[in-house]
C-alpha cells in the first residue's frame, strides 16, 4: 500500500504526469522499432499507402542501405525473383541472376530511385564518369535525341500487367515507366537499350511494337572491394494501372499540329457564339470611369441605330454582316477613336517592324500605326484604346534557342512587359487590360500572350478557336504573304471568270496533317484538279504558281500547321475564290463580313467530296462569288500611305468594333 501511495503521489504534480506519458510513449515506438527488425516489411505493410517507405538491404548488399528505397503510394507485392539482381560478374550486372529469389518486394507508383554509391561513401562527382548512366523522366525531357545521345523508352497500355524494367528483367507490375539512357564517356552502347515508343492517341498513326524484346543492360557497378566506378540510377514511375513499359521500333511523339483537332466549332456555331457574346460581355468592368468610356458606350447606341445604307457606292452590301451598322462603326471610329502608343520596349523586339515575308501584317500594322497622326496621341488619359507594339516573329527570332522546344523564356519576356507597363502607368489595371491590344501573326502569339494578356483584345493571324480565340473579343488578322516591301501590291489582279478554264488549284509543302490527306486524294488523280506538292524553287516557279492563281476558279487553302493560311489572302489578290478548308479556324474581320458570300468553306473531312461539292455549285453563284472577291479585294490589302477600308483600316476597325460592344458602364 505504501508503494501505491508513494506511486499516486508522484502524480500530483502536472508536469511529472506528462513526463510519464511521454517515457511510456517513448518506449511504445522503440518497441515498435525493435520488431520491424525481424519481421522486414510485414508491420509496414500495416502503414497507409501514401507514405510507406521500404528498404530493401538483404538483395543489394553491395549498395548503401539510406540510399536505396522507394516510396510507396498504391503498393502493389512482387516477387523479388523477378527483379534482375546486382551481383557482381565480370565488373558489369549480369540480368537473370536469381540468387535473392523468393523475397517479396513492396514497389509503387511514384517511386524514385536515389543515387546509388560506392562503399565508402564517395559522392559521384568525385568519381569518373566515364560509366554514368542516368535514367531521367519524361518530365526532364523536351525531345527524343539521336541515337547516341539517348534512348527513349516510351509506355505502352496494353490493358494488363506485364514488365515494367525490362531494361534489366521481367519484373511483372502494372506501372508505367518512361526513361532515357544516356550513355556518358566511352559507354559502350551496342547492348544497352532499344528504342520503343509507346502507345499513340488516336490520331497519331501506326508505331510498330516490339512484342517480346528483353535486351540486356549491361552496367558497371562497385563491389565490397572497390569504389572505383559510381552508377547514379534515377527514376520516375507515374500512378497508372495496367501500363508496361517496353521496347520498341525507334518513334518521336508527334505535336498536336500533326494530328487532327479533338473538337470541332463549325462556321455556324461561330456565329452563335459571336451572337452570344455580343449580348452579355465578360469584359472587366472598369475600376472608374472616364470620359472616353462614356463616348465608347454613346457609339454603341448610334451604330445599333445606324440608319439603312441603301445602294451605297462604296460599300457592297453582300460583303458585309450589316451593312449599315458597318458603315456607321466606321465612321465614328474615324471621327472619334485615339490610341495611345506605349514607348516602353526596346529593339528589336519592340518597335521593329518587319515589312516582308509571311509575318508581315504584324509589321505593317505597327509601322503604319506608330506613324499614325489621326489616331495616336501623345496623352495616354485621352486614348480610348492603348497599343502595345511588340513583333512575335522577333521575339520568337531574338529569343527562342533553335530546336529546344521551349518557348517558356518568349512567353516570360512578354509578361515581365506587361508588369512593367502595369506598374509604370494606371490604365492597365484600370480595365484589367480589356482596352489594351496587340497585333501579331506568328503561330506562336497564342501561346506567348497567355495569362498575362487574357483579357487584352489580340489580333492574330493564328485565329483558333480551341487554342484560347474569343469571338466577339479578339480579332483574325489576315495572314499576308508580302514578297515586295517597297511594292506590296505587285501582281494584283487576275482574269475574268471566262479565262479561268482550271476548276481548282493547289500548291504547297506539306505542313501539318491535313495537306497530305488532300495530295492523297487528289494529286494526279483528275486533270480538273491542279493538286501539286511543294513546287520547284526559282523565279520562273513562283510565276508559275500565280498564273495557275490568276487562271483559276477556286484557289485551295487548307490549314498548315495551323488553322491560318496565306493562301486565304493570295486567292483573293489574284481574284480567285478561296476555298477554306481549315476545322476551327475564323475567318479575317469575321465581325463584319460576310464570307458565305465571296468564299467556299468545307470541312476537312469533305476533303474526298471536294471536286463534287465545287461543281455543286451553280455558275451564276460562282460569279456573284468571284465578283464579290474583287469588291472584297480592297480590305485585303497593305499601302505605303493607309487608305479608306483598306488592311490597315479593316484592322484597327475591328479592334475598335469588339471594343465597343465588350466596354461595361461603371
Amino acid at each position: 500500500m505504501d508503494f501505491v501511495y508513494q506511486f499516486k503521489r508522484v502524480f500530483h504534480n502536472k508536469t511529472q504526469r506528462w513526463l510519464f506519458v511521454v517515457g511510456i510513449l517513448a518506449v511504445t515506438h522503440l518497441l515498435f522499432q525493435s520488431l520491424l527488425l525481424p519481421y522486414g516489411k510485414a508491420l509496414q505493410s500495416l502503414l497507409p499507402d501514401e507514405e510507406a517507405s521500404i528498404r530493401d538491404e538483404s538483395s543489394h548488399p553491395n549498395l548503401k542501405p539510406l540510399t536505396n528505397f522507394v516510396m510507396v503510394r498504391n503498393p502493389l507485392t512482387v516477387n523479388d525473383s523477378n527483379f534482375t539482381s546486382f551481383n557482381k560478374f565480370d565488373g558489369f550486372v549480369k540480368p537473370g541472376d536469381n540468387s535473392n529469389a523468393g523475397k517479396d518486394v513492396e514497389v509503387d507508383s511514384g517511386m524514385e530511385v536515389i543515387d546509388i554509391d560506392t562503399k565508402n561513401g564517395s559522392t559521384f562527382e568525385e568519381k569518373d564518369q566515364d560509366d554514368f548512366i542516368e535514367l531521367v523522366t519524361d518530365r526532364e525531357v523536351d525531345n527524343v535525341e539521336d541515337f547516341h545521345k539517348s534512348f527513349d523508352v516510351d509506355t505502352v497500355n496494353n490493358g494488363e500487367n506485364s514488365s515494367i524494367l525490362e531494361l534489366a528483367g521481367e519484373a511483372k507490375l502494372g506501372l508505367p515507366l518512361k526513361q532515357m539512357v544516356k550513355p556518358k564517356g566511352k559507354f559502350p552502347t551496342e547492348n544497352i537499350l532499344e528504342q520503343h515508343t509507346s502507345q499513340l492517341p488516336k490520331g497519331f498513326g501506326d508505331v510498330e511494337i516490339a512484342s517480346s524484346v528483353v535486351p540486356q543492360l549491361r552496367t558497371k557497378v562497385s563491389n565490397a572491394n572497390s569504389s572505383a566506378d559510381s552508377v547514379v540510377l534515377k527514376t520516375y514511375l507515374a500512378s497508372s494501372k495496367n501500363v508496361s513499359a517496353r521496347i520498341g521500333t525507334p518513334g518521336k511523339k508527334k505535336m498536336r499540329c500533326d494530328m487532327p483537332p479533338k473538337s470541332i466549332t463549325l462556321i455556324n456555331e461561330m456565329e452563335s457564339i459571336l451572337v452570344r457574346h455580343r449580348r452579355s460581355s465578360r469584359s472587366m468592368r472598369p475600376r472608374w470611369s472616364s470620359v472616353c468610356d462614356r463616348e465608347i458606350l454613346a457609339a454603341r447606341t448610334e451604330i445599333e441605330k445606324a440608319p439603312i445604307a441603301m445602294n451605297d457606292r462604296e460599300l457592297y452590301a453582300p460583303l458585309y454582316r450589316n451593312v449599315s451598322m458597318f458603315k456607321r462603326s466606321y465612321e465614328l471610329m474615324d471621327r472619334i477613336l485615339r490610341v495611345y502608343v506605349y514607348k516602353d520596349g526596346s529593339k528589336p523586339i519592340f518597335h521593329q517592324p518587319i515589312l516582308k515575308g509571311l509575318y508581315a501584317s504584324e509589321g505593317w500594322f505597327m509601322k503604319l500605326m506608330e506613324g499614325n497622326k489621326r489616331f495616336v496621341v501623345k496623352d495616354p488619359r485621352k486614348a480610348h484604346l492603348f497599343y502595345m507594339p511588340f513583333s512575335s516573329r522577333m521575339l520568337e527570332h531574338t529569343l527562342y534557342v533553335r530546336n529546344s522546344h521551349n518557348r517558356t523564356n518568349l512567353r516570360q519576356h512578354l509578361k515581365e512587359y506587361s508588369e512593367k507597363i502595369a506598374a509604370k502607368y494606371p490604365f492597365f489595371n484600370r480595365t484589367g487590360g480589356a482596352d489594351h491590344f496587340l497585333v501579331a501573326c506568328h503561330d506562336w502569339a497564342p501561346y506567348e500572350t497567355r495569362h498575362h494578356m487574357e483579357h487584352c483584345i489580340k489580333a492574330l493571324c493564328n485565329a483558333d478557336v480551341t487554342t484560347g480565340f474569343k469571338l466577339g473579343r479578339d480579332v483574325s488578322l489576315p495572314e499576308t504573304y508580302v514578297r515586295s516591301a517597297r511594292n506590296p501590291l505587285r501582281d494584283l489582279g487576275g482574269k475574268p471568270p471566262s479565262q479561268r478554264p482550271i476548276l481548282c488549284f493547289y500548291a504547297g509543302n506539306m505542313h501539318g496533317y491535313l495537306r497530305p490527306i488532300l495530295i492523297k486524294h487528289w494529286k494526279d488523280k483528275d486533270p480538273d484538279m491542279k493538286i501539286f506538292g511543294p513546287m520547284p524553287p526559282g523565279v520562273a516557279s513562283k510565276m508559275n504558281y500565280i498564273q495557275h492563281m490568276k487562271s483559276s476558279k477556286y484557289c485551295i487553302c487548307p490549314k498548315g500547321y495551323e488553322v491560318n493560311s496565306p493562301r486565304i489572302v493570295e486567292a483573293i489578290f489574284y481574284e480567285c475564290v478561296p476555298v477554306i478548308i481549315s476545322d476551327n479556324f475564323v475567318p479575317p474581320f469575321f465581325e463584319v463580313l460576310n464570307w458565305d458570300a465571296f468564299s467556299v468553306i468545307i470541312a476537312e473531312s469533305d476533303i474526298p467530296n471536294l471536286k463534287q461539292i465545287l461543281l455543286s455549285i451553280p455558275e451564276e453563284k460562282y460569279l456573284q462569288m468571284q465578283l464579290a472577291v474583287k469588291k472584297a479585294q480592297r480590305h485585303f490589302l497593305w499601302h505605303a500611305k493607309p487608305q479608306k477600308y483598306d488592311l490597315f483600316y479593316m484592322t484597327i476597325h475591328s479592334i475598335w468594333y469588339n471594343r465597343v460592344y465588350q466596354i461595361k458602364a461603371r
